[in-house]
């Protein structure tokens, strides 16, 4: 039996990645209409292939103009859009007086500016029908200082603050956004500190429940923000972080 889509319509930023590609299968297990964009390459194609069910679009997130054509193209096909999550992201840490003029604006490019991309394309048919809901990522490393995280902490706090401002200006119109904040997560993104034996206990020991994060974990949590059993939500910014940005454990006595 081929069962029929619902008439929830969700677009994801960075959806072949692995927080988007997670989320993207939760929603579509829930009968939600997905598309999605992402960028060029071989990951991409075979993403493509795998997932003939997605309403895909390539697009590189830092390009506005092929971001605005990408998400009015599935809001024009599917008759609106109901939720746009931007599941884009990179992991780039070195302190203050290493990061380059270069690295800087490429980082705030990929991750704050694209997130703009995409909201500024979305609102419009949101405000149309009078209701929407955005969904973020940051970082915990936007919510406590981390050592040589000054990239990641200031772009993502871009965000919270960009999504904030999303919800206060669009309330009126039924119009939601919210984040999540994460730890480290096993994703491809983060391969530079996961692929690394010493790297990876030593994140793990970060995290006051002894390990790194899931992305099925952030998906069934992303999920349920952009449910309607989240609709009085809204503003808000939701750790999932193990604890990093929360607590300190109890220490352990060695002897």
């Amino acid at each position: 039996m081929v069962q029929t889509k619902t008439s929830k319509r969700v677009f994801i930023g960075g959806i072949a990645g692995g927080i988007g590609s997670s989320i993207a299968a939760n929603l579509s297990s829930q009968n939600w209409t997905v598309g999605g964009m992402g960028r060029p390459s071989k990951t991409w194609d075979a993403f493509r292939e795998a997932h003939p069910d997605y309403q895909l679009h390539e697009a590189e997130g830092t390009d506005s103009g092929a971001v605005t054509a990408a998400v009015k193209a599935f809001a024009k096909e599917n008759g609106g859009l109901d939720a746009c999550i931007h599941a884009v992201g990179s992991v780039f840490l070195k302190p203050l007086h290493m990061i380059t003029d270069e690295e800087w604006t490429a980082y705030l490019d990929a991750n704050l500016s694209s997130a703009f991309y995409a909201a500024r394309a979305a609102i419009g048919p949101m405000r149309r029908q009078k209701s929407g809901v955005f969904l973020f990522f940051s970082s915990v490393a936007s919510e406590i200082g981390i050592s040589n995280h000054e990239s990641v902490g200031a772009a993502k706090g871009g965000v919270t603050g960009l999504a904030r401002s999303i919800a206060a200006t669009y309330a009126s119109l039924g119009i939601r956004a919210n984040v999540i904040a994460p730890g480290l997560v096993d994703t491809p993104a983060a391969s530079m500190l996961t692929s690394s034996e010493q790297a990876l206990r030593i994140s793990e020991k970060m995290h006051p429940l002894g390990r790194i994060g899931k992305p099925e974990e952030l998906a069934s949590l992303a999920s349920w923000l952009v449910s309607d059993e989240a609709s009085w939500m809204t503003g808000q910014v939701i750790p999932m972080d193990g604890g990093m940005g929360a607590i300190v454990p109890k220490p352990r006595v060695q002897g």
